[in-house]
Order: C-alpha cells, then sequence, then structure tokens
C-alpha cells in the first residue's frame, strides 16, 4: 500500500533549493511567515520553464520564497507581486537584491490584490499565482483569470487547504470554499482544470 507520507517527504527531499531561496526560507520561517515547500517551488520553476511564462502577477509576495522560485528558471519573466504586509515585502525586496535578481524583473505592489487586481490590465499575463490561505479565494481566482490571456495559467496555492479538504468532516469557512472554488472548476469549460497532489495542492487552471 502506498505511504503517502513517505511519498510526499522524499519529494520534498528530492529538491535542491539554490543557496538565495534557502535564504529567503529561513528569513520567512524566522519572520512567522510560512513559505511554500521546495517540491512546490520547483514544480512553479517547471511551470514557467514548460509554458515560457514571462509577464507574471504573484498575489502574496510574502519574503519571496516562491517569487524567486517563479525567476529562477525563465531570464525573460517579470514578475508583478502584491502584498498587504508592507515590511514582509520590503525584506523581501533585500533578498532580491541578496540574490543578484535584477530590480528591473520585479515590480512590487503593496496593498489587497482585491482592490489592486480589478485595475490591472486584463487579458494580458502569462501567469497569475495566488499564495493566499484566507477568504476570498474565489473572488481572487475570478480576477486571476480575467488577467489571464488565453491559454494563460492560473495557479492556486494551498488548494487542499492542508487536506482539511479532503476531510468531510471538515466545513469551516475557508475550507468550504476550497471545496467550492475546485468543484466549480473542475466542471468549466472555460479552463482546463488540473490538481497538483504537490504540498498542499497545486490547482492549475489553464485559460481556454
Amino acid at each position: 500500500m502506498l505511504d503517502a507520507a513517505m511519498v510526499s517527504a522524499w519529494t520534498e527531499k528530492y529538491v535542491t533549493e539554490p543557496d538565495p531561496i534557502r535564504a529567503a526560507r529561513r528569513a520567512s520561517l524566522e519572520h512567522g511567515v510560512e513559505p511554500i515547500t521546495p517540491a512546490m517551488g520547483s514544480f512553479l520553476a517547471s511551470l514557467v520553464a514548460f509554458s515560457g511564462a514571462q509577464s507574471i502577477v504573484e498575489i502574496g509576495t510574502g519574503l519571496g520564497v516562491a517569487s524567486q522560485w517563479l525567476l529562477v528558471s525563465n531570464a525573460e519573466s517579470h514578475l508583478t507581486s502584491i502584498e498587504k504586509d508592507v515590511d514582509h515585502q520590503q525584506s523581501a525586496k533585500d533578498l532580491f537584491s541578496q540574490a543578484g535578481i535584477a530590480a528591473s524583473r520585479i515590480r512590487l505592489i503593496s496593498g489587497d490584490a482585491a482592490d489592486i487586481m480589478p485595475r490591472m490590465n486584463e487579458g494580458t499575463y502569462d501567469l497569475i499565482v495566488i499564495n493566499s490561505t484566507g477568504k476570498g479565494i474565489l473572488e481572487l481566482t475570478r480576477s486571476a483569470l480575467h488577467l489571464a490571456r488565453s491559454g494563460g495559467i492560473v495557479a492556486v496555492i494551498h488548494a487542499l487547504g492542508g487536506g482539511l479538504v479532503a476531510q468531510p468532516t471538515k466545513r469551516d469557512a475557508v475550507t468550504t470554499e476550497l471545496r467550492t472554488l475546485l468543484g466549480d472548476y473542475a466542471v468549466d469549460e472555460k479552463v482546463r482544470a488540473t490538481m497538483v497532489p504537490v504540498g498542499d495542492g497545486i490547482l492549475t487552471l489553464v485559460k481556454q
């Protein structure tokens, strides 16, 4: 019988994380901000490489662990990252500089993504990554799909809610919203939905 926990642990150890990203991970944990796992980051980097994404939007900068993964595999990619916490974003900016990432490749916007995204150019971005664990994921995903070009990708990180989505007895507001998100887009003919069971889940939606 397959031991899911053992497979997950092996998958995480398989990834060789670049030194600057490891430094960002340590800083993130020191600040009490839970970063994405190495395997999740590696998947995001592969997603950029596979798709050739150049214009990328990230919701939730944190201290930039996911941001650096998004920029590592395509020297032509540019990232717009939105974050509510100004202090976290400043720390991420310092870490980007230490990693040798050119400032011209990153645009940092401070504020609430729910307010900012409707003012961004629709249908122009190759990849939008939603790195959020609170309420409002449905609205963020709808806004992200408006921003994506035809053939563009929306990636929703933490889509399995730490495994709670798979537990029928868990009915809190956030878990319920995630179940609605997964159910709605599984049957939506305007996207091609795939759930990738890495970390606590990444839902990818390819806009048709």
